[in-house]
């Protein structure tokens, strides 16, 4: 049954408080940030109060939380509420721009003496007069103005009893126009991990290592670029174009693991990259490198290596071909105005990764050729560090067996080129009081395919299993 909604009137002054205070917050999950309004926008929201003319009502849904309280968020109303704070107590100046400036006001009607005229009856006598906003801070106003503006009435509309996520898809309805563009729109459809995507907006990376703006900030750029991330590290076979569609798939096959993985790579690539990579770390190809270095984690090789690698490319590897049969290029590729099409952004992933394989000498053939020619037992011996003999594979192969009865058998996880990685991982899990039950299932259901080289592979299912504990804890 759906909640009837609350109506509550408050004075602009008490309802400022109220923000000011955080009974009422402006930060809920999906909600785009405040300050997206231009001088022009905020001049005409001002005059608007002055006039006494009609202001929409603000709309907040009102949570349920523990032990009976309950939290105003609002879901309509970010931009009018910050541009009243921001003419309220950030000493904004009406600017020249305003179309209508000119007010009138009633003030009472002071004689030689200094003090108030009254009538025969002894009632005040006014006056009206005028005052141009232009260039006007609260703080400049007549007091009979400033009394007017704290005192002007603001109607909010409640609904009452909602969970977080509802008052996302209240978001999501209320602002599905022209005030919310593409990127910030696409937000609202992944809200059940919109609290972790924020939260990973505020990392050093975007200002310290990348050439985003405040801008890109306000517009949900850093939003965007960390879904298009998340999407190509962990799901680059569903890649989805259109802002919309990637948001409502993240939504629903997204992990709190993957975004963990995420941040933790954040960390590592901030303390090897400085500024002077910024070109590579664009609101438009920031996804592309910092997939790349999550691949490149997988080569064990230390974490400042992968800034020589960018050197080189710089140098000329951005225009070198990589395929006697295609005469493509990175550089050719990123001029492609339809850079986010799927064909594009995998292709460009693969010449990228044939590059950095060169550039370090890494031979996939001959690793593999090289796992082949190790026996099962040394192979888990050199992963582990454990003595393994034939007795024991018997059993973690028993352990094994029986861990996959619950996931999809048809997935090429199972392959029997994936069968070592998958063995060792299960002997390490043994050694270590690990139960993979849970996290095996999990892992099949993000994951489709595997890496050919099954000591890479053998690193990055650690490292999953690694955070999905982390997030267990």
């Amino acid at each position: 049954m759906v909640e009837p909604i609350r109506e509550h009137t408050y004075s602009l002054a008490a309802y400022l408080e109220s923000v000011k205070e955080e009974d009422i917050r402006e930060d809920q999950d999906v909600q785009r940030l405040a300050g997206q309004w231009d001088a022009g926008m905020i001049n005409e929201l001002i005059y608007t109060v002055f006039t006494g003319d009609y202001i929409l009502p603000i709309i907040m849904g009102e949570e349920d939380r523990e032990a009976g309280t309950t939290q105003l968020w609002l879901v309509d109303g970010v931009q009018r509420t910050s541009s009243f704070m921001l003419f309220r107590y950030g000493n904004y100046k009406i600017t020249s721009s305003i179309k209508k400036s000119l007010i009138e006001y009633q003030v009472k009607q002071v004689n030689t003496h200094g003090g108030f005229v009254r009538d025969s009856e002894e009632n005040f006598v006014y006056e009206t007069k005028t005052l141009d906003l232009k260039g006007q801070t609260f703080s400049s106003l007549p007091k009979e103005l400033q009394r007017a503006f704290d005192n002007f009435q603001i109607k909010t509309v409640v609904h009452q009893h909602c969970t977080m996520e509802r008052i996302s898809e209240l978001v999501c309805r209320y602002n599905n126009h022209k005030s919310m563009n593409p990127s910030q729109t696409a937000f609202t459809y992944v809200y059940k991990y919109a609290r972790k995507i924020r939260s990973i907006t505020n990392h050093s990376f975007f200002k310290d290592c990348g050439s985003f703006s405040e801008k890109d900030r306000l517009n949900g750029i850093y939003e965007r670029v960390v879904c298009e991330t998340i999407m190509s590290m962990f799901h680059l076979n569903n890649w989805q174009k259109q802002g919309k569609k990637m948001g409502d798939y993240l939504n629903e096959n997204a992990s709190n693991k993957e975004f963990d993985i995420l941040e933790d790579e954040l960390n590592r690539i901030t303390a090897v990259v400085t500024d002077q990579y910024s070109d590579f770390f664009t609101s438009k190809d920031a996804f592309v490198w910092l997939t790349l270095f999550h691949d490149f984690l997988g080569y064990g090789l230390p974490d400042r290596k992968f800034t020589e690698f960018l050197d080189a490319f710089r140098g000329g590897l951005h225009s070198k071909v990589v395929s006697e049969c295609d005469n493509d290029t990175f550089e050719i590729l990123n001029r492609n105005r339809a850079t986010k099409d799927k064909k594009v952004v995998v292709k460009k992933l693969e010449i990228l990764t044939i590059l950095l394989k060169n550039y370090f000498h890494f031979d996939e053939k001959e690793e593999i050729e090289a796992d082949k020619n190790q026996s099962v037992p040394e192979f888990i011996t050199a992963q582990t560090g454990r003595d393994i003999d034939g007795e024991d594979i018997e059993f973690y192969e028993e352990i094994l067996s029986d861990l996959t009865l619950n996931v999809d058998n048809d997935t090429e996880l199972l392959n029997p080129e994936n069968h070592l990685s998958l063995l060792a991982l299960t002997a390490y899990s043994c050694h270590n009081y690990i139960d993979l039950d849970d996290w095996i299932v999990d892992y099949f259901k993000r994951n489709s395919t595997y890496i050919k080289n099954q000591k890479e592979n053998y690193i990055y299912m650690l490292r999953d299993l690694t955070f999905y504990l982390k997030e267990k804890e």
